[in-house]
């Protein structure tokens, strides 16, 4: 006799969170359930959150791991505040996130993990699906390991690697229970474990276990559709900011006609870009693991010094290390891109952990007057967009740039709309080929009168050999200079320089263009912002956002627009870096709202925030 068919239910949208050991392979499932929800076509937004341990004590509320992902039929702008849907495979995974959970929330729980020995672990007493602690909740008690083992049983392998397959056991129940296709995830099985094809016969089995234990049993009677969100037309993919990030560099040296150079030491969470962009040599991309920062940067410089598209990319200690060069780079003023993807500080901090605390680091820390571009990028995809920028600006202006992204943005991901090659900016640049003074000389610091950038002349082109190194320049003929005017006007050529690169004005998001209080924010606080603003004038209230790509130098409307609110209110996760640069630049009483817990802003967090501001003034 058939199965009885299961009611469907329509949904807009789900935040769901995968949570178990940080070797319970959370992150790749949900990364498949990412990636099979992107091919429906709703809109998604993800957030990985992991311990910086490589394999952190099994079963201990440190070594939790988790991946959450929100997916609807509309645009979303965060990973959502809170899930709708706990995916826990033990009993730390329960613990670390139930606080979080709203009431009603589904609860799926691998009964197995719950062992006496795993609940002490975690402080448990009594377990708490036996004591009423779940009772506001809808929970789902599923045998995961022992359902995945018994679903192997017959193929020979050990027990060890068939309760490894426990998370495709939940990854197939989860497809089922959300209509997801599941195609590519046995193809991608079948790439990742090709050369053992036992394990590709043991996954794609607890897959298609988990999806027909959806399927027949009586403990889940419903399944839920969330249809495709309407997008612009066009290609998309997913990605994550780190991979965006990769391919913007990768096409902004196609357009520039540049090989590309990336000097990097491995370091969280930047390492994925080397990983990234050595994947594209067929492109002129060339990538050095150095043994060090200071090498790293010091290669990146070189390479720039030889005609490439120099970048080095790091977190905030590496930043700090790499100053002195990042200042050589000022004086000699050529082009080099420094992407810092900011983590929790100080010092090794909370490596896996998201912060914006690199602000002022960016904006002045090196000796000296050394002013130089900082871009941050607003979401995942946008990554793409502000690294082809950071090396427009860079190229053209014979700069240092630094691209602010950090952890959030980084590893989470979301649509991405393939551009078209030809809407992309044409960054060719022209190398000095000839003297250029009446006399038949090369004057090295003779500037363009229009982006006051020197030429940029390719060692070993005759007639071109002229001084560099970091000791102050002559203007023009490059020469070393110990004269108090020449240095004064070397060091104001080089802040005006920086101030007279043209970047867009601030957009403002004002839709009843009689808001009282502004909300300006930078970098990933974008999309928390943004749904805050958006919740509290479905509301009936007025508010007002803008948000800044551009940090140095700042947008040239950007006064006007502050000047023109009652209240301004700048969200940070840090202790106000933009706040006090607002306050001392513009003179105006620019409010800061800091978190600095290694987590994003939530949605609901700024909502509650800003009411208050809006209401109370």
């Amino acid at each position: 006799m058939a199965a009885p068919a299961k009611r469907v239910e329509q949904l807009d949208r789900v935040v769901i969170r995968f949570a178990g050991d940080s070797g319970d392979g959370m992150q790749l499932t949900g990364d498949r359930f990412t990636s099979e929800t992107a091919q429906l076509g709703n809109d998604i937004s993800t957030l990985p959150n992991f311990p910086a341990e490589i394999r952190a004590p099994a079963g201990t509320l440190p070594g939790v791991s988790s991946f959450q992902v929100h997916f609807a039929d509309y645009d979303i702008l965060t990973p959502g505040d809170a899930p709708n849907v706990l995916v826990a495979m033990n009993p730390a995974a329960l613990k670390a996130n139930l606080a979080e959970l709203p009431a009603g929330a589904d609860i799926i729980v691998n009964t197995d993990e719950f062992t006496r020995r795993n609940l002490a672990k975690v402080g448990y007493p009594v377990s708490p699906l036996e004591d009423g602690t779940l009772a506001g909740y809808a929970v789902h008690p599923v045998a995961l390991t022992s359902m995945t083992v018994g679903a192997l049983a017959d193929l020979g392998i050990s027990k060890k690697d068939a309760e490894r397959a426990k998370n495709m056991f939940a990854l197939g129940l989860l497809s089922w229970m959300y209509s997801r296709p599941f195609e590519s995830t046995l193809r991608f099985l079948e790439r990742k474990f090709a050369k053992r094809p036992e394990l590709v016969e043991a996954n794609q089995t607890a897959f298609r276990a988990g999806w027909n234990y959806g399927e027949t049993t009586e403990a889940f009677s419903v399944r839920y559709e969330v249809k495709p969100a309407r997008m612009r037309p066009g290609t998309y993919r997913n990605i994550t900011g780190n991979q965006a990030l990769s391919l913007g560099l990768v096409a902004a040296a196609v357009r520039a006609k540049l090989p590309l150079f990336l000097g990097a030491y491995p370091i969280t969470p930047a390492s994925d870009i080397l990983h990234e962009l050595s994947k594209h040599k067929r492109f002129g991309i060339t990538t050095m693991q150095a043994e060090d920062e200071i090498a790293a940067i010091g290669a990146a410089l070189g390479a720039s010094y030889g005609g490439a598209l120099g970048v080095t990319t790091t977190s905030g200690p590496g930043v700090a290390l790499k100053s002195e060069t990042v200042s050589l780079a000022i004086a000699l003023e050529l082009p080099l891109v420094i992407v810092d993807v900011q983590r929790a500080g100080p010092s090794t901090g909370m490596p896996t952990k998201t912060e914006q605390a690199d602000l002022n680091l960016a904006l002045y820390g090196r000796h000296g007057e050394a002013p130089l571009a900082v871009i941050a990028p607003k979401s995942p995809s946008d990554c793409f967009h502000a690294a082809l920028e950071a090396a427009r600006i860079a190229l053209t202006y014979r700069t240092p740039v630094i691209l602010l992204s950090d952890n959030y943005v980084a590893n989470g991901s979301e649509p991405w709309l393939l551009p078209s090659v030809d809407e992309l900016p044409d960054l060719a640049v022209p190398f000095a080929t000839a003297p250029n003074s009446p006399d038949g000389r090369f004057l090295p610091y003779l500037r363009d009168p229009e982006t006051l950038a020197r030429p940029w002349a390719v060692p070993g082109t005759p007639g071109l050999e002229h001084r560099i190194g970091g000791l102050e320049k002559a203007d023009k003929t490059g020469d070393i200079s110990y004269d108090p005017a020449n240095h004064e006007f070397m060091v104001r050529t080089r802040a005006a320089r920086i101030e007279a690169i043209p970047v867009p004005d601030v957009d403002v998001d004002d839709p009843d263009e009689n808001a009282r209080v502004l909300v300006l924010g930078w970098g990933s606080t974008y999309g928390p912002i943004g749904a805050a603003c958006r919740a509290l004038r479905q509301r009936g209230l007025t508010i007002a956002q803008a948000h800044l790509r551009h940090l140095s130098p700042l947008p040239r409307n950007l006064g006007e627009v502050l000047r023109s609110y009652e209240k301004v209110v700048v969200p940070e996760m840090n202790l106000g870096q933009l706040a006090h640069v607002i306050r001392a630049r513009y003179l105006v009483d620019a409010v800061p709202f800091n978190q600095i817990s290694g987590l994003p802003f939530t949605a609901a967090t700024l909502e509650n925030m800003l009411e208050d501001v809006v209401k109370n003034g």
